[in-house]
């Protein structure tokens, strides 16, 4: 966390030349606008670090990863020296790196845990992470960007149309991408909690006395047809939790929810490892 509070805060100097020969040809308006929009997306994500919460943990990705954006389009303009470039990519991919590691998404989940109780991010889709998700991000830096770059450049009427409609498809994709950093396996007092808006309506509890094990699942085997796979593709490092009853859940479909009744269940959290050892030192029966 102390590295990524350092590299970010050191992004005006690191990544501003680069960036501000990249604009120098435009005119006054466009430029200064730009840096406002640098210079808030730089501060937004500065907080995020300083105070680690869910809404922090998709400000920080997304910022950094739109950082990252920007100084590739200024190495590619050629304005900048390649060693301004240079410094500007290494930085921010530094940035991009460090968001995306386990104990940075711990420390956010964390962040907003109530009492006596330990949250583990589960993992994004393999198929968001390489696709979706990229693509959502930089829809969101130009929703955000276009409209007050077409305004200082006194495109008046196309400026505001495309603000209010970049700034709505902005918000829509980033609550989207919010779903990401408040998907939990909880550890509570009374056993064990999923709490996945992307797969299920509302969290779960199973009563640790209702736990028969909990344990890595083999990524080679197909699960069997009786587990209900909240996996979402990421069977690496995934999780069995197996019931000694059949519980009731709700699952997410696309025309709402649809009940279903599951004695095993597989997930998969960031850090296995670290969550199986919390949960043995909660009386949860863990296999390894």
């Amino acid at each position: 966390m102390l590295l990524l509070r350092v590299a970010w805060v050191s992004l005006p100097i690191t990544a501003g030349a680069a960036l501000s020969d990249a604009v120098e040809p435009w005119s006054d308006a466009t430029s200064a606008t730009t840096a406002v929009l640098l210079w808030v997306t730089w501060l937004v994500v500065l907080i995020a670090l300083l105070a680690p919460r869910p809404l922090g943990l998709t400000a920080a990705r997304t910022g950094a990863a739109l950082a990252w954006s920007a100084c590739v389009l200024a190495a590619v303009t050629g304005r900048a020296s390649a060693l301004s470039s240079m410094a500007a990519l290494a930085v921010t991919t530094l940035c991009v790196v460090l968001v995306a590691i386990p104990s940075f998404a711990r420390s956010c989940a964390q962040g907003a845990a109530y009492g006596d109780e330990e949250r583990f991010p589960l993992k994004v889709p393999p198929a968001l992470f390489l696709g979706v998700v990229p693509l959502a991000v930089i829809a969101v830096g130009v929703g955000i960007a276009a409209g007050p770059l077409l305004l200082a450049a006194e495109q008046l009427v196309l400026g505001l149309v495309v603000l209010v409609v970049g700034w709505g498809v902005a918000f829509l994709l980033l609550r989207s991408l919010h779903l990401l950093s408040r998907r939990w396996a909880v550890l509570v007092p009374a056993g064990f909690v999923i709490a996945d808006p992307m797969t299920l309506t509302d969290p779960v509890l199973f009563p640790r006395e209702h736990i028969t094990g909990l344990g890595p699942a083999d990524p080679r085997q197909r699960p069997p047809a009786e587990a209900t796979d909240l996996r979402l593709g990421a069977a690496n490092g995934s999780l069995a939790l197996l019931l000694d009853d059949d519980a009731e859940i709700y699952r997410r479909t696309r025309g709402g929810a649809a009940s279903a009744r599951t004695h095993l269940l597989l997930i998969a959290p960031v850090d296995a490892a670290e969550l199986l050892e919390h949960a043995s030192s909660r009386r949860i029966n863990v296999h390894h």
